[in-house]
This record gives C-alpha cells, structure tokens and sequence, in this order.
C-alpha cells in the first residue's frame, strides 16, 4: 500500500494525469535492464570515459595545466570501442558512428604521439614534452 501511495504520488507530481500502470510499466523496465549483464558492459564503457576526464584533470592539476596525458587517449580509445560494442548490442546507429568516428580520431592521436617519439630517438634528440618522457619510461601518464 505504501508502495502504490509512492508510485501514484510520484506519477502525479511528475507526470501530471499519468495512469499508475504506465510508472509500474516503466520501472518494470527499468528493473529488467538493470538486471541485464549488457547493462554493466555498458556502464564500464562509460566508466572508462569518466577516468578519461578524472585522469585528465588529476594530471592537470599536478602540473598545474591543462594537459592531456597518454593516458587520456587509451581510455578515450577503450571506452570508444565498448561503447560502439555496447551500441551494437542496443542496434543505436547514432551511437554506433559517433563512437566509431571518434574512435577513429583517438587512434590518430595515439599514432602522432608515438610517431613523434620515434622521430626523436631515430635522430637521437631528446625527449620533449609529458608524452614522449612517458613513453620512454614505459608510464602511461
């Protein structure tokens, strides 16, 4: 009783005329989705994308710049494709290109920084800047 008191007092104040039946549809749904392991997939993909921008801004931080470390751009990478995967599974074509161009950009980025760092071995110059240093280092920073 208490439940159903809930539910149509949210109903009303939310949707204003909306018949009990469709809130109990709705988080009967939203139950069934919760419980599906393809929800988790895509809440790690999204995770991913979260950590981007924390290790970002944790890195930005400590130098006290704006910086988009090495890391930023695996994650990018990595949370595009399970994205993309997760957007196949749910047939969301509008998903499906944005993550699939983006992640197009995210490997272009990755080649420009790990092809600058190999044009400075080759002509035995030093490092320069955060990303050739942690790539030479082996850190991901």
């Amino acid at each position: 009783m208490v439940t159903f008191s809930f539910t149509l007092l949210t109903v009303s104040v939310l949707v204003p005329g909306a018949e009990p039946e469709w809130w109990d549809a709705w988080l009967a749904k939203l139950y069934a989705t919760v419980r599906d392991p393809w929800f988790l997939f895509g809440m790690i993909a999204q995770s991913l994308f979260f950590f981007r921008f924390l290790i970002q801004w944790i890195v930005s931080e400590r130098r006290r710049q704006s910086t988009i470390p090495l890391a930023f751009w695996y994650l990018s990478l990595v949370g595009g494709l399970a994205t993309f995967v997760y957007a196949c599974h749910e047939a969301q074509p509008v998903f499906m290109l944005g993550q699939l161009l983006a992640c197009v950009i995210y490997v272009r980025n990755l080649m420009l920084i790990h092809g600058r760092a190999a044009r400075l071995r080759r002509a035995g110059l030093p490092a320069e800047g955060p990303e050739s240093a942690a790539l030479e280092n082996g850190s991901i920073e």
